[in-house]
């Protein structure tokens, strides 16, 4: 899809899927509750309500500040069945002659939910794996979301992936990064073929490059299309509108109230 959170981070967009459990209901099984390490990385401070700036945020918010926490990397025992997930996949990456450090740049666990951020090379193998082995057995993928962080600076660019288990009734999250100057991230339609238009529309949207997709063309924006409109540093556009008589200026062109 177009936009998600990043593994709860704030202010990125439309939240993703939770992490809940295997009960009846999908709620966590019971469990020690995860240590935060730290507080996570602050990645940017953002002021107003849409991002507006040079005097075009109309919309009486431009006094707010809010800031963009990255979560940090959790501690063991992340709890209830996270932990079985976290030592099942990193023992069958291991037995793929992997070194899980080398695959997984971190593990949080962040408002009830899992994620596992990996290095973008693993990517295929780590999902081929959550997908394969019998103790996880995350058969379906719901789709890959773009993020965009232009201050998170050699990660800009983020992809998020929500898995589910329907075996085991489970969802988690995968998450990768790839800077502005590279964004290239490997295609997983292999694994999963319903990403296939996920990931094209990832790529109109935020210009994240997934190498080895079929067929890797803009599915909503016209072929021509300049830019990438969800990055959050796309220009708001526009064209004026004339409503009863009245010119209503294009969104960028808007005086401001602060």
């Amino acid at each position: 899809m177009s936009a998600a959170n990043g593994s709860g981070a704030n202010g990125s967009g439309v939240n993703g899927s939770g992490a809940n459990g295997s009960g009846p209901h999908g709620g966590r099984e019971s469990g020690v509750p995860a240590r935060q390490g730290d507080r996570g990385e602050v990645i940017d401070v953002r002021r107003g309500m849409f991002g507006a700036r040079n005097g075009g945020d109309t919309s009486g918010y431009g006094g707010l500040v809010r800031t963009v926490r990255m979560p940090g990397a959790s501690a063991r025992p992340y709890g209830g069945w996270f932990d079985e997930v976290a030592d099942e996949l990193e023992g069958a990456l291991e037995e793929q002659g992997i070194v899980p450090e080398n695959a997984i740049e971190r593990t949080v666990v962040d408002r009830g939910e899992l994620t596992f951020h990996i290095v973008r090379e693993h990517l295929p193998v780590v999902a081929r794996t959550l997908r394969d082995d019998p103790a996880l057995r995350f058969e379906l993928c719901t789709g890959v979301s773009g993020v965009h962080y232009p201050q998170d600076k050699g990660r800009e660019l983020h992809a998020v992936y929500h898995l589910r288990s329907i075996t085991h009734n489970r969802l988690i999250r995968l998450e990768v990064s790839a800077p502005d100057a590279d964004p290239h991230v490997p295609s997983i339609v292999d694994v999963y073929p319903t990403n296939d238009w996920h990931e094209r529309e990832t790529y109109d949207f935020f210009g994240l490059v997934f190498d080895g997709h079929p067929a890797l063309t803009r599915i909503i924006m016209p072929d021509d299309w300049q830019g990438f409109p969800q990055r959050k540093d796309y220009p708001l556009g526009g064209i004026p509108v004339e409503y009863k008589g009245a010119q209503i200026p294009a969104p960028d062109q808007r005086r401001s109230y602060s």
